[in-house]
């Protein structure tokens, strides 16, 4: 059977990571070392997406920036280890719930990871999307156990511990970030398994989606307002 013509014929997950791959293209030919940010380089595409709380209320008055952020990636390993955890986990994910909710999981996840990542740090330039990819890694995690299936036996289980035991150890990485993500994806992923697939109410999963981005965004803003105007660093 034929995968269909133009878009239609790629998965979201394959547009995502073309999308993220463009980006960093864009990062690294406006001034973005290849390997990461150095000596003060960043690039303008960069500077111009990162999330950063106040630019996000205030004088500036960017809020774009919670969404441009989970497109952009702080170097080359940053990206290559992010594309790779979105095409394994993504691919599984939206086999076993379809395009659209997964877009929306995707999409609700960015906007929860960025809240997270202000509540954290506000002062913290991050970019990455890492966020989003928690949220679906949480929303694989319910959809297994909930078919019945051992995240043990899968691996998903151990492979949760060693992402949360990464995030709280390694410098660099925006723990408010992930944890932010990660529990959107936890609760989008039971909503959808109870109501989208066991009940046949697929609007109250979207209406869910709807209310956490809204309620993220409104942290978020909240976060930003009065935050000082000095990066105090790069966190991924």
């Amino acid at each position: 059977m034929a995968r269909g013509s133009g878009l239609a014929r790629y998965s979201v997950t394959e547009i995502i990571l073309a999308i993220n791959v463009i980006v960093f293209l864009a990062e690294v030919g406006t001034g973005l070392p290849i390997l990461g940010v150095s000596g003060g380089r960043a690039g303008t595409v960069y500077l111009d997406g990162a999330l950063y709380g106040p630019y996000i209320h205030g004088i500036q008055n960017q809020p774009y920036r919670l969404f441009t952020s989970a497109f952009l990636h702080g170097g080359l390993i940053h990206i290559a280890v992010n594309m790779w955890f979105l095409y394994v986990v993504g691919t599984a994910l939206e086999r076993g719930i379809g395009r659209l909710p997964f877009l929306a999981i995707y999409i609700t996840s960015i906007f929860a990871g960025a809240f997270g990542a202000l509540l954290f740090e506000p002062l913290a330039a991050t970019v990455g999307a890492s966020g989003a990819l928690f949220g679906l890694f949480g929303a694989l995690i319910v959809l297994a156990q909930r078919r019945g299936i051992s995240i043990w036996q899968t691996g998903l289980g151990a492979t949760l511990i060693l992402n949360v035991v990464i995030t709280l150890t390694i410098p660099g990485i925006s723990i408010g970030g992930h944890l932010g993500g990660l529990a959107a994806g936890l609760i989008l992923g039971w909503m959808w398994v109870e109501f989208g697939e066991r009940r046949g109410r697929g609007a109250a999963f979207y209406a869910a989606c709807l209310v956490i981005a809204v309620a993220a965004i409104a942290g978020a803003y909240a976060v930003a307002n009065g935050t000082g105007l000095t990066p105090h660093g790069i966190s991924l």
